[in-house]
């Protein structure tokens, strides 16, 4: 090949006429394995982008032939082009492939800068593209609503969506990542995806009929959108272009807008002639005794009271209660859910829980006979673009939650309680600590001495050090729960 975006005149590598026409079939929607395979033989072969027809077959006998050949070695592609491409492939203009294809010509061909090149009509198409994926992605995210069925296997979710584009396999692992738990199939004229909590599958294209009429959750997003809805900031414009009508049929809570709507005017005046008020402050202690009001006679109990308990930090999917055996040896008490604990309900299956399992097995104490719970129980987190960042719950906020801390391990009766980190100290002594002069043995006072304690840091502070600390510090938690281990099995003989 020749660089400077002129075609090699000499024959192809594979033989033939480089300038004979040549035809692609692809499957239906987004086939990014299929063009990646056609692209890399087309290129190695010396097609240029007007000698190659890219098309559409739902023929699975033209497809297969077009797939006997021995696909071609990987292309070097600079990281801008190698990134566009997946972002690209689930357009729904026919012409993607080719557009796609002249790219990578022009770039093989010496052109390895043009991604930079804004102006360029081709670069500045292809951009246009990956928003408009961009943009229809958002939407599926945002609009996508299940409803609640029954089936031969239990309870089961289904959602109806019509997205512009070929986007469900590049959509579906979202809904897996924040539906981990539950049974769901999403069905779009285009095909299908389902999560039966441990594996994603797809499928043909699905019936709307199929779609469950209603379900309990109906009225629950029509309220949470009209308490969210602030009169004063109607604009009808801008709403539209957030949440076109198309999606509407399928969003339960779209039925409160039109009255919604009629109402903002006098509500907004209602508002301006309302007397301010000051916010209103949260009282530890009222919480507290409240919570002790509700006295649970079993752990059973008292994690219902906390499911059921309205989240004390922001935030927050669902309550993470405590995990493991009542009667366990030493129990483990960290600071808060993370983002994969939220999300999945359970404690301590993050990254920092994956590293305190491992740490646990080296040290030989077995996580299943063991009590691991958190000194809050609901994630806090701040909202940043699509990420959730950890907040470090406040002292007032572990207050709020001490109560149900020192009932739990009422319940559980450890020998050996495990304060991993300063929040943890800080609930179970009420006092901040150093963790760096407190680090082994400890004697939780305010249990009335009925817990020996030990402490160390938390598994997450292992994994913000650089990589040239780490090892040490992960030898020397790993030390400390070698202790807790034999202090325990010592208290518990």
């Amino acid at each position: 090949m020749k660089a400077g975006g002129a075609s090699d005149s000499s024959p192809p590598a594979g033989g033939g006429d480089a300038h004979s026409p040549q035809s692609i079939l692809l499957r239906p929607g987004a086939d990014l394995t299929g063009f990646r395979d056609a692209a890399r033989r087309l290129v190695a072969q010396g097609f240029p982008p007007e000698a190659v027809t890219w098309s559409v077959t739902d023929s699975p006998g033209l497809f297969g032939a077009e797939t006997t050949q021995a696909p071609a070695g990987p292309l070097a592609l600079p990281k801008p082009v190698a990134g566009l491409i997946p972002q690209v492939i689930p357009h729904r203009d026919p012409e993607r492939y080719g557009l796609l294809y002249a790219l990578i010509w022009r770039v093989c061909q010496g052109e390895r800068h043009l991604m930079e090149v804004g102006s360029d009509p081709l670069v500045h198409r292809l951009h246009r593209m990956a928003k408009a994926i961009g943009r229809d992605l958002h939407k599926m995210h945002a609009f996508l609503r299940f409803r609640r069925a029954e089936d031969s296997g239990g309870e089961h979710f289904v959602a109806w969506f019509e997205p512009d584009h070929h986007i469900l396999e590049a959509a579906a692992p979202f809904f897996v990542a924040r539906f981990r738990g539950m049974r769901w199939s999403i069905l779009t004229p285009d095909g299908s995806a389902h999560w039966d909590t441990d594996t994603l599958t797809y499928g043909p294209p699905g019936d709307r009929a199929a779609l469950p009429e209603g379900d309990g959750f109906e009225a629950g997003w029509q309220t949470y959108y009209e308490s969210t809805f602030n009169p004063a900031r109607t604009n009808l414009k801008a709403m539209r272009a957030e949440m076109p009508k198309k999606y509407w049929r399928n969003m339960p809570e779209t039925a409160a807008i039109p009255a919604l709507v009629r109402a903002a005017a006098g509500r907004t005046e209602a508002m301006i002639e309302r007397e301010p008020t000051l916010p209103t402050r949260r009282e530890p202690a009222r919480a507290v005794a409240a919570m002790a009001d509700q006295d649970p006679k079993t752990l059973d109990e008292l994690n219902a009271i906390i499911k059921r308990t309205e989240p004390l930090v922001p935030g927050a999917t669902q309550a993470v209660l405590g995990e493991g055996p009542v009667g366990a040896a030493i129990a483990f008490v960290g600071e808060q859910p993370g983002d994969q604990e939220d999300r999945q309900g359970r404690p301590f299956v993050g990254p920092a829980g994956q590293l305190l399992s491992r740490a646990m097995a080296e040290a030989g104490i077995d996580r299943g006979a063991s009590y691991l719970t958190n000194a809050v129980k609901h994630f806090k987190f701040e909202e940043r673009g699509k990420r959730r960042i950890h907040q470090k719950p406040t002292a007032g906020e572990v207050s709020h939650y001490r109560w149900w801390l020192d009932r739990e391990l009422d319940f559980v009766a450890p020998k050996l309680v495990v304060a991993l980190g300063a929040t943890a100290v800080l609930a179970l002594t009420g006092k901040a600590v150093p963790i760096t002069r407190a680090r082994g043995p400890f004697r939780f006072d305010r249990f009335d001495n009925r817990f020996q304690g030990f402490i160390t840091v938390h598994p997450s502070y292992l994994l913000r050090l650089p990589d040239e600390a780490k090892a040490d510090a992960y030898a020397a938690f790993v030390d400390d729960l070698r202790r807790v281990e034999e202090i325990g099995r010592e208290l518990a003989a």
